[in-house]
């Protein structure tokens, strides 16, 4: 009989998810972190050093709702990441971790706007993402960088770490990883057009998205 505090199904769709990203090549060998909110207001985490195609439901490590280590295998070193924004976003209900290719490619270019650095191309970039800010570089695992989220006062869904990777907080897990998985495509676009001059969204129409979609979009 299932009660508050099964997270069976939660588990395998972290699983199936995770098995999906790293197929795709968005994230590889053992990089990558998710964690999303439990029933009971715990967290379930894929544990440090696993990779993200191989993860087994049952060895995810679980917090509970004061963030206490219950169960499982050891939490991602990046928890400061996911905490941070647990703490500064209400709504959140899973946050997504990758370190995709032409998301860190972006980081990296000297003309990046740190402010916005994915441009709005497409609709769904702005839809689902807002504001992209482009966070310094933190050793992997620093605490800092959990402080630096914290900095964003909640204003932003999506940051990405210079020479590091996209971190993505949304409601629930599946909104999460369509927000990366939107957050790596519109990088690989924003490359393949730069210096093409590419005819983007006008803010006109970034208006009117920010308005009938309710986007976090001020800073």
């Amino acid at each position: 009989m299932s009660g508050p505090t099964d997270d069976t199904e939660l588990r395998e769709s972290i699983c199936r998810f995770a098995r999906s990203i790293f197929e795709r090549g968005l994230t590889g060998g053992g990089s990558g972190n998710i964690s999303a909110r439990t029933s009971d207001g715990g967290l379930l985490v894929t544990p440090t050093g696993s990779s993200m195609g191989a993860l087994d439901p049952a060895r995810l490590s679980r917090l509970d709702a004061e963030g206490r280590f219950i169960g499982g295998d050891a939490p991602t070193k990046e928890m400061p990441l996911h905490e941070a924004f647990y703490e500064t976003r209400s709504s959140t209900g899973a946050v997504v971790h990758l370190h995709s290719t032409h998301s860190v490619a972006l980081s990296m270019l000297p003309d990046t706007d740190p402010d916005n650095m994915i441009p709005p191309l497409t609709p769904y970039s702005v839809m689902r993402l807002g504001k992209v800010k482009l966070l310094p570089y933190f050793r992997p695992g620093d605490p800092a960088m959990g402080e630096a989220v914290r900095g964003l006062a909640g204003k932003r869904s999506a940051v990405i770490l210079a020479n590091h990777g996209p971190v993505v907080a949304a409601r629930d897990l599946e909104t999460a990883v369509y927000a990366m998985e939107e957050l790596e495509e519109t990088a690989r676009l924003a490359l393949l057009t730069r210096g093409l001059n590419p005819i983007g969204l006008t803010p006109d129409q970034i208006q009117d998205l920010v308005t009938i979609f309710n986007v976090d979009w001020d800073d």
